[in-house]
């Protein structure tokens, strides 16, 4: 299914991102806990992703680039601060420069995964990202976050019908 719903709150600094999967918790972990098929949807459909380095346990690292239509290609990496398989994931994601040394001064913000059970069957998969300030939440938004995040999640309904 697609995303649901995508709920800014600036006094609490956070936006979540809600959608309903077709598929077990167990199935929609794997969505993250495989690089392979993360980066079949992590970055939206013009800015598709590529995982270089991919530890999902406590203190873990990943390092990840997008590439985008013009060739470009914008960095990040997540530092694993919450795992417990397969219900919750929480890092801290961030920019990074071409040697995926983390970007000095650029906004992190706090990103935290549940997959609950739905009645019925499937999963409720919520992502909340939390931000220092208000300004670094602005600056992700400007940037076009909700967006690309929406079009990002919406590409996993294809994935767990293949």
């Amino acid at each position: 299914m697609t995303v649901t719903a995508v709920d800014k709150d600036a006094e609490q600094l956070t936006i979540s991102i809600t959608t309903e999967l077709d598929a077990p918790v167990t199935r929609a972990w794997v969505l993250w806990s495989d690089p392979r098929q993360l980066e079949r949807w992590w970055g939206p459909p013009t800015y598709p992703a590529t995982f270089v380095d991919h530890d999902l346990s406590l203190g873990g690292r990943c390092s990840y680039f997008m590439t985008g239509p013009d060739g470009d290609q914008p960095r990040g990496w997540w530092r694993i601060v919450a795992v417990d398989p397969p219900h919750r994931l929480e890092f801290e994601n961030g920019f990074a420069d071409e040697d995926g040394t983390p970007t000095t001064g650029a906004p992190v913000m706090r990103m935290r995964l549940d997959l609950h059970e739905r009645t019925g069957g499937g999963t409720t998969m919520t992502i909340a990202s939390r931000f220092a300030s208000v300004g670094d939440m602005e600056q992700i938004l400007e940037m076009g976050f909700a967006e690309g995040i929406t079009e990002a999640v919406n590409q996993i309904e294809a994935i767990l019908a293949g």
